[in-house]
């Protein structure tokens, strides 16, 4: 079998010596794959099987019902530095949102080209910068699974929108026109949104999500949660607990 471009995006421990490791590649989607003998102090695998760093795996001939597959090799195939800091917990986060909403072997392609231009990005000292990432990735993720709703108009009516008027996202209606007072983006700002989405250019998508910082986050975080269901997201729960624990220890002048 061809191998595979991959990313890590978790892994368990199966036995002494294997883990279970939750891949998401480029052709064949997110897989489940056993790493037989990776805790072994001399494996090739030992080393390589980390998060954020892009691989090239090959994996054992399986039939097409197999829901774990069997990793026969994995290569580091380039990559940015390890993540740290609130940059590591983003990457964790964007992890999670795919583990969470993405279904098993359905290939998304221009979902795992997001990703890895997206991963440079959250280490970088602008941290406005990383959060267009983030918010140009969440909006790829969410058209990829087909829960986006078109940016262009407004949803219940197809209606154009109005490019000065005010839209808001909703989980369940799509976008719809603000109510008189409430902060949102205007019309010309969702469609140049949804101009770069199809255009499918990333670094359009997140310099468009660059100029509409923090309303967009605002917007698509309970559209994200709507999707997740009851589920609460432990990297967003965890980086929130960290930073009130460190303004709590912070001795004050």
């Amino acid at each position: 079998m061809r191998p595979l471009a991959a990313y890590v995006l978790h892994r368990y421990d199966w036995s002494e010596t294997s883990v279970i490791v939750d891949l998401f590649t480029r052709e064949r989607g997110r897989l489940a794959v056993a790493a037989k003998g990776a805790k072994r102090p001399y494996s090739q695998l030992r080393g390589v099987l980390l998060p954020f760093q892009r691989l090239q795996v090959a994996l054992a001939r399986s039939g097409a019902e197999t829901e774990v597959h069997t990793l026969r090799s994995a290569e580091w195939a380039g990559g940015a530095p390890m993540l740290a800091g609130d940059a590591l917990f983003a990457g964790f986060y964007l992890n999670e949102l795919l583990l969470r909403l993405l279904a098993r072997q359905d290939p998304h392609a221009a979902l795992f080209d997001a990703y890895a231009q997206t991963l440079p990005l959250l280490a970088a000292a602008d941290d406005a910068a990383a959060q267009a990432a983030l918010r140009a990735f969440e909006l790829t993720l969410l058209r990829e699974i087909g829960v986006l709703p078109e940016l262009g108009s407004v949803t219940s009516t197809a209606a154009p929108l109005r490019a000065a008027a005010g839209y808001v996202l909703h989980a369940e209606a799509g976008l719809v026109p603000a109510p008189a007072g409430e902060p949102a983006l205007c019309g010309a700002q969702w469609v140049a949104l949804q101009a770069a989405l199809q255009h499918g250019s990333v670094a359009a998508l997140q310099a468009e999500c660059a100029a509409v910082l923090p309303l967009l986050r605002a917007g698509l975080r309970p559209l994200l949660q709507y999707h997740l269901g009851s589920y609460t997201l432990r990297t967003r729960r965890l980086l929130a607990e960290l930073r009130g624990f460190v303004a709590t220890h912070t001795p004050t002048r």
